[in-house]
């Protein structure tokens, strides 16, 4: 039972980390321009690609852990480490995109098959498993960590979505309309995490 207790306790420890200390968009600019195009996207739900991202990122975390001890003995394991994580993204890609595909009956099924390759190539995901690896995360920590960082991204593009319309005032100067002042926003709520967390928690 302490067990348990502890393995939860290091699982929503390091959830909490990547969604708040370290959230990858504002820590390390990971997946900025896809949430960008995604806040202006009608076409894709954010909720549902916030989900699949979540998904992602919880079933590549045992897939990268198992692939990086296979290749940890490898005197060229640094060039290799890259290629490995790409290839465990795409085969868990290609195993929700054969789930989703054979789910004939799943409601709105068609966006979803369209959200899987953009959720799954979104830059967060390599670079969530990167820290993960690089750091040598026990599989616990990594799927804490994985779990987080997609909750994370779903919260950067909610902040972002929520701003868009204020981001649009007449106040704002015409060169920084649009894009421009959509980064400056973003490069603010960093700014504004690195206050609140400092460098002493940066993995």
């Amino acid at each position: 039972m302490k067990e348990v207790v502890s393995s939860s306790a290091v699982f929503f420890s390091y959830a909490l980390l990547a969604i708040f200390a370290q959230n990858a968009v504002f820590t390390r600019a990971l997946g900025v321009s896809r949430m960008v195009q995604l806040v202006g996207d009608d076409r894709t739900s954010s909720a549902l690609f916030g989900m699949m991202l979540c998904i992602t990122q919880v079933l590549v975390a045992p897939v990268a852990f198992l692939a990086g001890g296979f290749i940890a003995p490898l005197d060229n394991r640094a060039q290799l480490r890259p290629l490995v994580y790409i290839a465990s993204i795409a085969v868990v890609c290609l195993a929700e995109h054969l789930v989703l595909w054979l789910l004939r009956s799943l409601p709105r099924r068609a966006q979803l098959l369209r959200i899987v390759p953009l959720a799954a190539l979104n830059s967060g995901v390599l670079g969530t498993v990167l820290v993960e690896r690089t750091q040598s995360f026990t599989l616990g920590q990594s799927l804490g960590f994985g779990l987080g960082s997609g909750l994370g991204y779903v919260l950067a593009v909610l902040l972002v979505t929520e701003a868009r319309h204020r981001l649009r005032s007449r106040a704002i100067p015409k060169a920084f309309r649009g894009l421009p002042i959509t980064l400056v926003y973003i490069g603010v709520l960093a700014l504004a995490i690195y206050g609140f967390t400092g460098h002493s928690v940066i993995l």
